[in-house]
């Protein structure tokens, strides 16, 4: 348990303390657990592997009652890099899966001093500001939408393991999951601050709440950055069930230095689907500098 001043944070820290650290982040409906099979790997290869628990999830807890219970992707970044300085860690690499995959591009854009290598894995880039989707891309995104509205979130309230274990079910290829492994996941949702940090998340990026105010000058950079130099590897799923890999396709344009993996028979969570595959293209991308 990492002590910064906003947040307690649970964070699994592994591999040698003198290798040169991995943030981990993970995604959404998930928790750092994620990245179990993939660590090793990384460990083995001599890199130190830090992957915490956002705050709402798992035994991360809010230290003031009178916080914001808030979750865009400015906040979280922001989370991480006062979890690195308590832990005394100056440069780091990130890979980030869903919505860690632009947590580690949001870190990137905010402090390129101290990140020199990204990867991010199933959700695409959101340099330049969120695009309204396709109908048919907002068709996948139910959920979204449905949070946005009184009813829906009443809903994720009443039942967050059940609304988690939807996307689970249809987001990669049937039975890619046993269900003993879901329900060790799902207590990670029981933290009582899971479903506002949830609702706030997708809420926030259309609009529909204001971002947390500590985050308003790196959302607005992120909104107004169209170019990153940061050396990104890109990894989709093409079995991928709510983001196709046609939604990553155009991202090279946003990249100085990018290269995009597209996983056969993989669906949304590659940490999970295809631990050593990932593992192996994270030691290759991040021994490069």
């Amino acid at each position: 348990m990492i002590r910064t001043k906003q947040l307690l944070i649970e964070t699994r820290d592994c591999g040698p303390k003198s290798g040169y650290a991995i943030l981990l982040a993970h995604g959404w409906p998930d928790d750092a657990s994620a990245w179990d099979a993939v660590t090793p790997a990384l460990n083995e290869a001599g890199f130190r592997t830090i992957a915490p628990m956002y705050r709402g999830f798992g035994q991360t807890r809010f230290l003031s009652a009178k916080a914001r219970r808030t979750g865009n992707v400015g906040i979280l970044a922001i989370d991480a890099i006062a979890l690195m300085d308590a832990l005394s860690i100056e440069r780091f690499y990130v890979a980030g899966h869903d919505w860690g995959s632009n947590v580690a591009e949001a870190l990137a854009v905010g402090w390129s001093d101290r990140v020199p290598r990204i990867a991010m894995m199933s959700t695409p880039s959101r340099l330049g500001g969120l695009q309204s989707p396709s109908f048919e891309q907002a068709r996948r995104q139910w959920y979204h939408w449905f949070q946005a509205t009184q009813k829906g979130a009443e809903a994720v309230i009443r039942d967050p393991k059940g609304f988690a274990h939807t996307m689970w079910k249809t987001w990669s290829p049937e039975g890619w999951f046993e269900e003993m492994q879901f329900e060790r996941v799902a207590k990670s949702f029981l933290n009582p601050d899971w479903t506002k940090v949830t609702l706030h998340s997708y809420r926030s990026r259309w609009g529909e709440t204001a971002f947390d105010p500590r985050s308003l000058k790196l959302e607005a950079k992120i909104k107004s950055t169209n170019l990153l130099d940061t050396p990104t590897l890109f990894f989709h799923g093409e079995k991928d069930g709510v983001t196709p890999p046609s939604g990553s396709e155009g991202m090279a344009q946003k990249f100085k230095h990018f290269r995009r993996i597209v996983l056969e028979g993989v669906g949304h969570f590659p940490p999970r689907e295809a631990p050593a595959l990932v593992a192996a293209e994270l030691v290759k991308h991040f021994s490069l500098s």
